[in-house]
């Protein structure tokens, strides 16, 4: 009998794929013997009592009734499905006489080859619940097993073991929830690349070995053997996508490694994955709606629900304004509003060191009865305020938050510090009730900048605790948004490296972005502050899941905004040399955009970490703890490649 495990040899035809698939040998079994994979919806449908089969999978939890008799779960190879194996010293034809001394000496989790007899199970237990499915009709009665390997006795895997990231094999091996993660995640992509294909897009692969040039984020840099010259992994692929745009594509897409040296939070990885696409002769409201229209349907395939069409849209300003957030999640009520024209100045004193600032309002309610409310607020909020989160709002150089606690029981509600006007007025501003809590808040009285207020930042946080305290209940659905209208330029921030430029500013998407309108492009000249580029954020509950632009196609416009407006060297503005000459070539107009695919996975799957749907994600301070990366470099390698570490 052919052996099951070697798989016959093709020799590739220099023709066409089909002559070689005609070409290819068949694979020969003997037909009483038959291969089934346990991973099929009804792996035994076809099969008859009494037939041989050939099983693999991992040895689970085994059972012995007798010297004679031996039972032994077989788990499928994904790990979803099991079948009873019945070892017994019985004599019958086929079977090896020392198989049952052979599986019961081997340990769980050892990957095996079974043969047997498929033949019905009269006992039949209830199905248990858990990750692993059992077959209970049929059982098989063993003829022979193979291991595979073998389980070290050293390794302890039981249903409640922990496995650390430097056993991530493990990890994914014992957990169904982080196998079936990264299923779904094959299975979105497979999803988005498909409907990609359908209208139109092309997936081209942009080259990993990139230069060096000043787009905003931190880069790794790859040293070559030719000194002083090195290599940087990209960023993006943003400025080989122009490229395409400038050569005649017209729908580029791919599933994009990105690459940036920057601090990592529970949404960020050094390397992560984006769904990159652009567009020629394309607009903002084209890129958006072809997102809209691929994300829909993907929500219905995989997701609770339908999301709204269109898909609402909110400028940043106006964001920043209600929200104090630049990627708001919507679902959760109420607003920021702004309320230091209704109080008076020696309160504002006391809750701020700001001269004239602005002064925002926001409240809290939660859903118990009107006799607690009060009391769990305070204790609530108290609680809040002393752990390590709380001081750091307590503790903002700009004024810590003022805190009320409506009461009725006391003078004014409770807002007496308010004095009469003043409370009256934000009574009826927020209808408020016993319990309410009243928060105010400072900040500089100027156009909003970065991606948060303190308020927003503290609207957040409250909201966050309410819920894992159970004051509230748990958010839930989808709120899809798109937040436009972003400032062009920000002030340069200590935490980015930015363009490089001398100018204090530095672009807030990319030095890429398109002004808005034509009176953007005037407002160049007078105030670069107050221009507003063409750019846009989808952002889903809170997350920002991708951001794209339209794009300057005119060389000339590029150059300006790089040389005049960010003020980069003549050096920095040389990286770039190559962008500018496909611009100036013709380039048509384009737009495009870039989904983080890890952070849409982990969105649509529920889970609170991308790292929870990458199979090797690196730690908080950017390890592969299995492989142990990065590694220190040798002398050699440093004299190979003419580095040499700095005192």
């Amino acid at each position: 009998m052919v052996n099951p495990f070697i798989r016959p040899q093709v020799v590739p035809s220099r023709t066409s794929c089909q002559a070689t698939a005609r070409r290819a040998p068949k694979r020969k079994f003997s037909p009483k013997v038959q291969k089934f994979s346990l991973t099929a919806s009804d792996p035994f449908s076809p099969a008859k009592l009494g037939e041989k089969v050939v099983l693999h999978g991992y040895l689970g939890t085994s059972a012995s009734l007798s010297k004679k008799l031996f039972f032994v779960q077989l788990i499928s190879k994904d790990r979803v499905r099991s079948i009873q194996l019945v070892s017994s010293s019985g004599s019958l034809p086929g079977r090896d006489p020392l198989a049952q001394e052979h599986v019961r000496r081997l340990p769980m989790h050892t990957p095996v080859a079974v043969t047997g007899l498929i033949r019905e199970r009269k006992q039949q237990p209830d199905q248990e619940s858990g990750d692993v499915e059992k077959i209970l009709h049929v059982e098989i009665d063993l003829l022979s097993v193979q291991p595979l390997n073998e389980f070290p006795s050293d390794i302890i895997a039981t249903p409640d073991t922990v496995f650390g990231p430097e056993q991530r094999h493990l990890q994914l091996r014992g957990d169904f929830g982080l196998r079936s993660a990264l299923a779904n995640r094959s299975a979105i992509g497979f999803f988005l690349r498909s409907n990609l294909h359908d209208i139109g897009f092309v997936e081209v692969e942009t080259p990993l070995l990139f230069k060096s040039t000043p787009e905003g984020a931190r880069e790794f840099i790859v040293p070559t053997r030719r000194k002083g010259l090195a290599y940087a992994l990209p960023q993006s692929p943003q400025q080989y996508k122009q490229i395409l745009m400038g050569s005649g594509m017209t729908k580029y897409f791919q599933f994009a490694r990105c690459f940036r040296d920057e601090d990592l939070r529970t949404d960020r990885q050094p390397e992560f994955t984006q769904l990159d696409m652009e567009m020629s002769f394309a607009g903002a409201d084209e890129v958006m709606g072809v997102i809209e229209d691929l994300i829909r349907p993907l929500w219905s395939q995989f997701c609770e629900g339908r999301l709204p069409e269109p898909f609402p849209r909110l400028g940043y300003a106006e964001a920043m304004s209600r929200y104090g957030s630049d990627k708001p999640d919507t679902r959760i009520e109420p607003k920021i509003s702004r309320v230091d024209y209704l109080l008076p100045g020696d309160l504002i004193n006391k809750i701020t060191p700001l001269q004239d600032p602005v002064v925002e309002a926001l409240t809290l309610r939660f859903g118990t009865s009107a006799e607690s409310q009060t009391s769990d607020m305070r204790n609530f909020i108290t609680k809040f305020l002393e752990s390590p989160e709380g001081m750091s709002f307590i503790q903002n150089p700009e004024g810590g938050p003022g805190i009320f606690i409506v009461d009725s029981t006391k003078p004014l509600q409770g807002l007496q510090a308010l004095g009469f006007e003043a409370a009256e007025r934000i009574e009826d501003l927020y209808d408020i009730q016993d319990g309410d809590l009243l928060i105010l808040q400072a900040r500089p009285n100027r156009p909003f900048s970065g991606g948060s207020t303190a308020l927003g930042n503290l609207r957040l946080a409250l909201h966050t605790a309410a819920v894992r305290e159970g004051h509230l209940e748990p958010l839930k659905g989808f709120a899809p948004l798109w937040i436009t209208d972003f400032p062009l330029f920000s002030p340069i921030s200590h935490t980015e490296p930015g363009q490089g430029g001398n100018a204090g500013l530095a672009a807030t998407h990319h030095p890429f972005t398109s002004p808005k309108t034509s009176d953007d492009v005037d407002m160049l000249l007078m105030d670069p502050t107050r221009v507003v580029g063409d750019h846009y954020d989808l952002v889903i509950n809170g997350i920002e899941l991708g951001g794209g632009s339209r794009r300057i196609h005119s060389a000339d416009m590029q150059a300006f905004i790089m040389r005049d407006i960010l003020k980069m060297t003549s050096a920095r503005l040389a990286d770039f040399s190559h962008l500018l000459e496909v611009l100036r070539a013709g380039c048509p107009p384009h737009a495009g955009i870039a989904l983080g695919f890890d952070r849409l996975v982990a969105l649509m799957l529920g889970k609170s970490s991308v790292r929870e749907v990458i199979a090797f994600p690196k730690t908080g301070k950017g390890d592969d703890v299995l492989v142990k990366s990065p590694g220190p470099l040798s002398d050699e390698i440093l004299q190979t490649y003419s580095l040499q570490y700095r005192p």
